[in-house]
């Protein structure tokens, strides 16, 4: 057998004994076997820049193998009729497709508990969870199943659940990657973005999937440089550092490894300042406004008679209660109902006119800290590390705290990354890094000189 096929066959014998069993990650939802051991057999003779690779996707991301049910029942056993641009970009430069990962669903969530198909589990501890809503590819890279995974980002999707698995993760500028084929939540907000063992591997996935595509208008027609860390080091480095996103009640925990890895990068060359960005504390609820009212115009679709499954019943209304009674979880029903109100005649200026223009703010602020002179801004990625199954699931406002910290760089359309910085009792703890607009190349090399200072990750 081919080193291609031989990986893909690794990869696949890693899914089957993670998925079976009582103990069973429930990362993957679907997978494939011989026919993908034959595709990274020819792949490989195709000397593409990631020839052989073997890949998960998140279960959003529309590909021709395997199901696309974005975790619903509304959608259940859907093959899609095309693959998504970023999906088709990596099946050129050689990749292949092994799996589609859980998430929650319609990426509606922070943890994976709220998919049709049970939640999945931290490989670092299976009574906890990986993150959300990628927390399926997050967990696939964790395990050990791929090396590199696509995930959806439209608050910290990617970034969160990178953090609570201790994987990299990476979310492109807004624009930078085609969001074709990637079933819409909140189309202002979504993206595609990666998941690597390591911050080589995952911008060299990112290096392939980014670029022009004229089948998404939002979509930059910018040249995308070259994204490779190469040996990237702190020396010269100017990392702000937001006093917001380290209050007093941050978990002590979570702020020494912090704090150790930006020791780490002062001793390595790098220079820090502190920067203020008081808006900070209006981001969570500008961001779920907007990405409710958003995700309620996007899922209107999936009424039992243009998408999705149908309950049939007497009347088109009766269809339309029925079908999205059955087909969606209460996660994705209550953003809607909050999406709905937000829109609603009298209350549209009240609450989605003035969340728009919070955002705004919030990325005037950003921009004005990065012309003062930083390179990359440096935070805690998450508030905590993993909560346990089950923890926050009747409190929806604990849920979305988890995204405090990662909803700014989605609201003001800029690269951030998180890299895992060390321990807390046991558990992961990212550093969140935060570029200017395009500048993904001073992402991944502040990325890569991170990962490099705290060489280990540290001590469990």
């Amino acid at each position: 057998m081919s080193a291609a096929g031989a990986a893909a066959a690794a990869a696949i014998g890693a899914i089957e004994q993670l998925e079976t069993g009582p103990d069973r990650l429930n990362a993957f939802l679907a997978w494939r076997g011989a026919d993908a051991i034959e595709e990274a057999r020819r792949a490989e003779a195709g000397h593409g820049p990631l020839a052989g690779v073997p890949i998960a996707v998140k279960d959003n991301i529309c590909t021709l193998q395997l199901p696309t049910t974005c975790g619903s029942r509304m959608l259940e056993g859907y093959i899609s009729p095309f693959e998504a641009t970023a999906v088709r970009r990596l099946r050129a430069a050689g990749a292949v497709v092994v799996g589609k990962t859980n998430l929650d669903e319609f990426a509606m969530g922070s943890s994976t508990e709220h998919s049709a198909f049970g939640p999945t589990r931290n490989p670092h501890d299976r009574t906890r969870v990986p993150g959300g809503s990628s927390g399926g590819s997050a967990a696939a890279v964790a395990a050990g199943a791929v090396r590199v995974a696509l995930g959806s980002e439209t608050g910290g999707s990617v970034r969160q659940p990178a953090a609570f698995c201790g994987v990299v993760g990476i979310k492109p500028s807004y624009g930078r990657v085609s969001r074709y084929g990637l079933v819409a939540f909140a189309s202002s907000l979504d993206q595609v973005g990666v998941f690597g063992a390591t911050v080589a591997e995952a911008a060299a996935v990112l290096g392939v999937i980014a670029g022009h595509d004229p089948l998404d208008s939002t979509c930059t027609d910018r040249p995308v440089p070259p994204l490779g860390p190469g040996g990237a080091t702190a020396e010269g480095l100017r990392i702000g550092v937001p006093v917001e996103y380290f209050p007093d009640a941050l978990d002590p925990e979570v702020r020494a490894p912090i704090e150790a890895a930006l020791d780490a990068l002062r001793r390595a060359g790098a220079r820090t300042v502190e920067v203020a960005l008081p808006h900070t504390r209006y981001a969570i609820p500008a961001y779920y406004v907007i990405a409710t009212a958003e995700a309620s115009s996007n899922l209107a679709r999936f009424d039992g008679v243009r998408y999705g499954r149908r309950v049939d019943a007497a009347t088109t209304v009766d269809v339309y209660r029925a079908t999205r009674s059955a087909g969606f979880g209460d996660e994705v029903k209550r953003r809607i109902m909050l999406g709905t109100y937000a829109l609603s005649a009298g209350y549209y200026d009240a609450y989605y006119a003035r969340a728009q223009r919070v955002r705004a703010r919030i990325a005037e602020e950003l921009r004005r800290a990065f012309a003062s002179g930083v390179d990359v801004l440096l935070t805690p990625t998450t508030p905590t590390p993993a909560f346990r199954i089950g923890e926050k699931a009747e409190d929806p406002y604990a849920m979305y705290l988890s995204d405090v910290f990662t909803v700014t760089a989605n609201l003001a359309g800029l690269p951030a990354a998180s890299v895992p910085v060390g321990f807390a009792g046991g558990l992961p703890v990212g550093a969140q890094l935060i570029a200017d607009r395009w500048m993904e190349p001073m992402l991944v090399r502040a990325a890569a000189a991170l990962e490099r200072v705290v060489s280990g990750r540290g001590d469990r």
